[in-house]
């Protein structure tokens, strides 16, 4: 199959190769019926234009966008990476785009779906709250993987997770049964309508279970990175010296807090506990080794490349996948 360059892409629509760039960086100095021409060309060829807008690529089938909301996660990206692994043989190509934890993905799908002609996205460890208006109008296959989208209004997304309210209820619960309690949490905003705030239900769940309330003043937002977590417990240890137990809503949030804690002169878990989240492999090899709930990434990956090519290839309708997840308890709680 021949590849075509900029300069075919010129000839064939009777045209500069620098008018084809214009039409590729979306410039104004070029008239109405030329950007059409341009661009019917590309659409007949099935040609988007690569990441500087310096050339064309022919796209064999569907191209799929990989969207990794946060850029410091070891769980996403070796998430990613198993994604990545489990597409090599499926006729599609596959991209991706790494944002922050505060970006908009929304935004950030709609950009590659007009740069890129797109046809198909996988979100992961997004958010689908209110902002998924932005792409509701969009009919082609999506996938959220890590956070179940059962109840956004999105006609097109299917999703695969773990219960994350119920292995945030069983990690809280084990440190209740320890005798702490109090016990702070270190999360996201807890209004968003994520995973996070499903982990955040979890262990209200918990407290709610031993006849308890959840101390409001011992949860603590913070940045998912190991310097956002070590500045955000530094502080909240300062004023909160009490707390004996932590739960972290991710792996590297919990180290972060970890050796926060170490450098205070706290033990853990002597001292305080520490309860992660993702089983990343890092957790294992950690001091103190460490206790977390451990998501399948293998069968995350595999869950959503299989959903989603159902969609691409055979029109079937978005399905929610729940897979189970696994209680790790090891050297951080006491």
């Amino acid at each position: 199959m021949k590849i075509y360059t900029i300069k075919d892409i010129a000839q064939k629509a009777g045209v500069s190769v620098t008018t084809v760039s214009r039409v590729l960086n979306h410039r104004p100095d070029v008239n109405k019926a030329t950007r059409e021409k341009v661009e019917k060309v590309m659409a007949e060829c099935h040609f988007v234009g690569n990441a500087n807008a310096r050339g064309l690529k022919q796209v064999d089938g569907d191209l799929v966008a990989i969207i990794i909301r946060g850029h410091q996660n070891p769980f996403l990206n070796a998430l990613t990476e198993a994604i990545l692994q489990r597409t090599k043989d499926i006729n599609a190509a596959f991209i991706t785009e790494y944002i922050d934890e505060k970006a908009d993905e929304f935004q950030t799908a709609l950009r590659l779906l007009h740069e890129k002609r797109v046809t198909g996205f996988i979100f992961v460890g997004s958010r689908p709250d209110e902002r998924t208006q932005a792409i509701s109008s969009l009919e082609m296959p999506m996938v959220f993987t890590t956070v179940n989208a059962a109840h956004t209004q999105l006609t097109h997304a299917a999703s695969v997770s773990i219960d994350d309210r119920a292995m945030a209820r069983e990690a809280a619960g084990i440190l209740l049964s320890r005798g702490h309690r109090k016990i702070a949490v270190f999360g996201a905003s807890r209004t968003d309508g994520d995973n996070l705030s499903q982990r955040y239900k979890g262990v209200k769940d918990a407290f709610h279970d031993a006849g308890l309330t959840f101390d409001e003043s011992r949860y603590v937002e913070t940045r998912f990175s190991l310097k956002g977590a070590y500045d955000c417990a530094r502080e909240f240890f300062a004023k909160k010296g009490d707390t004996t137990a932590v739960f972290a809503m991710s792996d590297t949030v919990a180290m972060g807090v970890i050796r926060a804690l170490q450098d205070i002169g706290k033990r853990v878990p002597d001292d305080v506990s520490v309860f992660g989240f993702d089983g990343t492999e890092t957790g294992k090899y950690f001091i103190p080794r460490l206790s977390t709930v451990e998501q399948p990434v293998a069968e995350l990956a595999e869950q959503s490349v299989l959903v989603l090519t159902d969609m691409l290839e055979h029109q079937a309708s978005p399905r929610h996948v729940v897979v189970e997840a696994t209680l790790r308890l090891r050297e951080s709680v006491k």
